[in-house]
């Protein structure tokens, strides 16, 4: 069996949807959290008619990087009260060539020698993929190295001076570092979840999804370091895993993004079939590890958000989300690094159930 992309117009053959019973819908609608959002008579699915998005449309490239840099919080605001039972080892070199652009943050609870090792997180900051740092998520990070893992919180290259291809080789040699290097610190190597928000949420579900399709890695030149069973989970905070509202008129981004992605611009090559290999949401199976998805009526990348949920759902693929309505307004594009908000506080205690959930410690057999 095979589906034909809307966008993409391209045919890959996925498992057969199965359409889900009346005790299936009760269980996943348990697990979405919909704050003030109009639902379809099914009680799960959102209605998009009663949407009505950021009002700003088809931004060029220079226009969003100005809007990031206005919106960018100082360091310190978003470190406030640093969390003390936290170790912090800080801007370590992944690719050994001094760059600051290369350099991740290791942050683990404290604890007592011998403790079993813990899950790991590995984290991309945001920025549209052109700017950003580590550095202001470095108390967000804290905060789940507090509930009990080992967090990785990680630079890359950005555009517009490099592209795509070099943000997947940086976060592919991110998850070879950790492969080699996280035991040290306390992780588990064979309990990896990765997570991002905007365009670090983008690369992340870009290398799972490469994890699992080796026609994805070979096109970015990329071999995956991390087994894709390795890989037990994937956070999406306000991310576009869709690419496809990219080419929808009312979109906030200009396609010049898609063409900012690409070599040399995307000349010659036809952006539709381009884009595709961008979009996460094109290269699911039933392998994909479990997603927690967390969004909101006022977050720029809602509708991709909803379509990557949708998505998941049919082909039977784990996902637990918490989506807040246009009344909640705390959730901006982002909202998740500013602890202050309990809107915030509920993400992050519904991430550390989603880790320990789909990434327990495996138990000794006698």
């Amino acid at each position: 069996m095979s589906y034909t992309s809307t966008t993409f117009g391209t045919v890959r053959p996925i498992p057969p949807y199965r359409p889900p019973s009346s005790t299936d819908r009760v269980a996943t609608s348990a697990r979405a959290w919909l704050h003030d959002i109009r639902l379809h008579a099914d009680g799960v699915t959102v209605d998009r008619s009663a949407h009505r998005e950021t009002g700003i449309r088809r931004l060029p490239v220079w226009a969003w990087r100005a809007l990031m840099l206005r919106r960018a919080t100082p360091v310190h605001r978003f470190n406030l009260h640093p969390i003390d039972s936290v170790e912090y080892d800080l801007d370590l070199d992944y690719v050994g060539d001094g760059e600051k652009i290369h350099r991740l943050d290791v942050l683990s609870p404290k604890r007592d020698a011998g403790a079993p090792p813990l899950p790991v997180y590995v984290y991309f900051h945001g920025g549209g993929w052109t700017s950003g740092d580590k550095d202001p998520l470095t108390k967000y990070c804290a905060t789940q190295a507090a509930e009990g893992m080992i967090v990785v919180n990680a630079n890359y290259r950005m555009a517009t001076r490099f592209q795509l291809k070099h943000m997947m080789h940086d976060g592919n040699a991110v998850l070879d570092w950790v492969a080699r290097n996280i035991a040290a610190y306390g992780g588990d190597p064979t309990r990896i979840v990765l997570g991002g928000d905007s365009a670090g949420g983008h690369i992340a579900a870009l290398l799972t999804a490469a994890a699992y399709t080796p026609e994805l890695a070979e096109h970015y030149g990329i071999r995956p370091p991390v087994a894709a069973r390795n890989l037990r989970g994937l956070v999406q905070h306000c991310s576009i895993a869709d690419f496809s509202v990219l080419f929808d008129r009312g979109f906030v981004l200009s396609l010049n993004f898609v063409r900012m992605l690409l070599p040399e611009r995307g000349r010659g090559q036809h952006l539709r079939t381009a884009a595709r290999f961008m979009s996460p949401i094109e290269w699911l199976d039933r392998g994909f590890p479990p997603v927690f998805v967390t969004t909101s009526e006022r977050d720029y990348f809602y509708r991709a958000n909803l379509n990557f949920i949708e998505a998941l759902r049919a082909r039977a693929i784990r996902v637990d989300t918490l989506i807040y309505g246009r009344r909640s307004v705390n959730t901006k594009h982002t909202w998740q690094q500013d602890d202050t908000h309990p809107e915030s506080q509920e993400v992050y205690r519904r991430l550390g159930a989603f880790v320990r959930a789909i990434a327990p410690r495996a138990v000794a057999v006698t």
